[in-house]
């Protein structure tokens, strides 16, 4: 892989990776010193409840690890403060809300590339650089090569003013690749398992970690009807579309699965249906948008995600709605991301959803 490619120059260019402990930062600090950066490792402590275990220690250990078999200097920066007020509150104050937020991308915009380049800078960095799957070519934010990894998704919230001063190292390789590659530079975590999950959440269900900030109480699952047909843990723990975790009372069973289609936090009910029409009946024709950036200009065509890895959709934009080329469950809180083609042209928050 050619990293030089995006400098003219990298000698004596100091660039600070965030090293998670995992494989895929690790390969992309290996990568930047073989391209002939100036590169310190550094691991980010963010916040965890005491009440949850976290496993923040031996993820430090094998950052350590690796920067102490690439030779180059390694630092601990801790924004377990930036990470609370900037990710956690704003996940809790959301879900109060009867809204399900997106912590990842939050994180990203928060801690990654915000906290930690301004720390890096102050120390002297001229570049920040992480382990995710995509790509920067003159400003511009591209899809991954590997779909199937591709991270741009939860990175619309980047500005180009990010994008001077980011490197991602893994955006032309395929997830097989980075594994030949830490096998290559014999890294010590070569072998280890792709993390899963948020740090500060552990072992537990979200479920069981907002029960610690909000009081919920069970409800009742209601139809179309406004018929009581089944009870629920508490309406904010929810999100529309979801097939699980609410119980139903009928006589007989049924072989189709009922969806959540609506919420009412006033009443703490959720409305649920196994029937394909009333399903599509509640599905979303245009979303109104929230707290919108944009990397760059908008294109005659325009396609969209509203889910992580989902299969992009044709959308038209009219001022703050998004109109939707097909019915969407769309829902309020998570991301919409705009691509034209394989360039992220940036995203915003899900507000309402007009059916």
């Amino acid at each position: 892989m050619n990293i030089k490619s995006k400098r003219i120059s990298t000698s004596g260019k100091k660039v600070f990776v965030g090293l998670s402990g995992g494989v895929d930062s690790a390969v992309s600090a290996a990568l930047l010193k073989e391209a002939g950066y100036d590169v310190t490792g550094v691991f980010i402590k963010v916040w965890s409840p005491e009440f949850l275990p976290c496993s923040w220690r031996e993820e430090r250990r094998d950052a350590m690890r690796v920067a102490a078999h690439l030779g180059i200097p390694f630092l601990f920066f801790d924004f377990s403060d930036e990470y609370k007020r900037g990710v956690v509150d704003y996940m809790i104050k959301e879900y109060k809300l009867g809204r399900t937020p997106n912590p990842d991308v939050m994180c990203n915009k928060e801690v990654k590339f915000k906290a930690f380049w301004q720390k890096a800078r102050e120390l002297g960095a001229d570049y920040i650089a992480t382990g995710h799957y995509a790509e920067t070519d003159s400003l511009v934010l591209k899809e991954g090569r590997d779909k199937k990894k591709d991270q741009s998704y939860f990175l619309w919230t980047l500005t180009q003013d990010d994008l001077k001063h980011t490197l991602f190292p893994l955006g032309k390789l395929l997830k097989g690749n980075v594994r030949q590659l830490a096998k290559k530079y014999k890294l010590p975590v070569a072998s280890k398992k792709d993390s899963q999950g948020i740090c500060f959440i552990g072992d537990v269900s979200m479920e069981d970690f907002l029960k610690e900030f909000i009081v919920s109480k069970t409800g009742h699952v209601i139809n179309k009807k406004k018929e009581k047909i089944g009870i629920h843990k508490g309406a904010l723990h929810y999100t529309l579309g979801q097939r699980h975790g609410f119980e139903i009372s009928l006589n007989e069973p049924s072989a189709a699965p009922f969806y959540v289609i609506s919420k009412d936090m006033k009443t703490n009910t959720i409305t649920v249906s196994n029937n394909k029409k009333e399903i599509l009946e509640h599905s979303a024709e245009q979303i109104v948008l929230h707290g919108a950036n944009w990397i760059t200009e908008l294109r005659a065509t325009v396609d969209a995600r509203i889910r992580y890895r989902q299969r992009k959709f044709p959308v038209r934009l009219d001022g703050d709605k998004v109109i939707f080329s097909r019915k969407q469950v769309a829902v309020p809180g998570q991301s919409i991301v705009f691509y034209h083609k394989n360039v992220c042209l940036g995203g915003g928050i899900i507000d309402k959803v007009l059916l």
